[in-house]
């Protein structure tokens, strides 16, 4: 293989988190960095994102820091997301739904207790062929724990399925052998995410070390391959979304209550050129970053005037980007990648 990868297109991350405020005017910068011009935007902002003008405002204030992003956009699963509001978040350009198992990660506090009171809006995402987000996880309490909250919630993500099997949905940010499973044991309707950082992390990763917590934590040795072989398989019901998360430093380094979310935004290309190269899969790549996940969604795009080139170089991640406090981690602070990411045509 090459050591040099010219994508037909850049990638299309379809999970990203880049937050408001001076939080979001440091990290949306860092999107094209990692070789993106589509990025599928997290609805959970303090407050969450409920409503069409809420979401709408804030696609606005994301094109004023970076106009050349297509920003596709989604609400938070809550109460007030009507059928009529589907209706409307339609009309409006709005791609989909996210939904949030209450409590179980950054800013859920306002998510789903029960999906039963939420069948009319999934009936009306159906209808207007939205997607469901799902963040696949249930909740801990009596035998449900860090570690096995995914594979709990799987009978939820095929009960909906089989209620709305037209309807698209997304298992985001699998980490499981079981995940994976589920995912193929579904129709063409549904489909996963897989992030750069669970293609290497397991649990002795973040167990002590708290810039490698995510949620849905990495878990053990067998199923980070279950999701390496799922990224590298070129079946395209996988494809990349980064989840990447950014935390001011302080939040990441408390000892009770760290921050869920690794930042991969900087380097996100190069981190998979990593990992598909370790595999020899190279040649599957571009199928997974930029093809798979558009196929999907159906996206509409601006038409990006630059283009990536991945390169087998050597480079250090940064040990912060930022500055103080506010400063944020990036995954592999400090470590050498054996791939970069090159932006040509800027």
């Amino acid at each position: 293989m090459a050591d040099t990868i010219t994508l037909s297109k850049p990638v299309a991350d379809f999970h990203v988190h880049v937050r408001d405020g001076d939080m979001m005017k440091l990290v949306v910068p860092t999107i094209k960095l990692g070789g993106v011009s589509v990025a599928y935007i997290m609805p959970n902002l303090v407050p969450p994102l409920t409503s069409v003008p809420d979401v709408l405002g804030y696609k606005s204030r994301l094109e004023a820091v970076d106009q050349s992003i297509t920003y596709v956009m989604t609400l938070y699963l809550s109460p007030s997301i009507t059928p009529d509001i589907i209706h409307d978040a339609a009309k409006a350009g709005i791609t989909g739904v996210k939904c949030y198992p209450a409590g179980v990660t950054t800013n859920s506090e306002h998510g789903v207790a029960s999906y039963v009171p939420y069948y009319p809006t999934f009936a009306a995402m159906e209808e207007e062929d939205m997607v469901l987000n799902l963040h696949g996880e249930c909740p801990s309490a009596g035998h449900i724990h860090l570690l096995n909250a995914e594979e709990e919630f799987l009978p939820t993500l095929k009960d909906i399925h089989a209620r709305f099997p037209k309807l698209r949905i997304v298992l985001e940010h699998c980490t499981s052998a079981a995940a994976i499973q589920a995912v193929k044991d579904c129709g063409p309707t549904v489909a996963a995410t897989i992030t750069a950082h669970h293609l290497f992390l397991t649990i002795d990763n973040w167990a002590g070390n708290s810039f490698n917590y995510c949620k849905p934590v990495a878990k053990f040795p067998a199923d980070k391959q279950a999701l390496l072989d799922a990224a590298t398989s070129g079946d395209p019901k996988f494809f990349f979304g980064s989840d990447s998360a950014p935390h001011p430093i302080v939040n990441k380094e408390k000892g009770k209550g760290a921050a869920a979310g690794v930042f991969t935004q900087t380097h996100a290309a190069a981190y998979v050129a990593e990992a598909f190269d370790q595999l020899g899969k190279l040649d599957r790549i571009e199928a997974f970053l930029c093809d798979f996940g558009r196929q999907f969604y159906k996206t509409r795009e601006k038409k990006a005037e630059w283009s990536v080139v991945l390169k087998k170089e050597q480079n250090v991640v940064p040990p912060l980007l930022g500055k103080g406090a506010s400063a944020v981690v990036p995954f592999k602070a400090g470590e050498k990648l054996n791939w970069k990411v090159e932006i040509v045509g800027l």
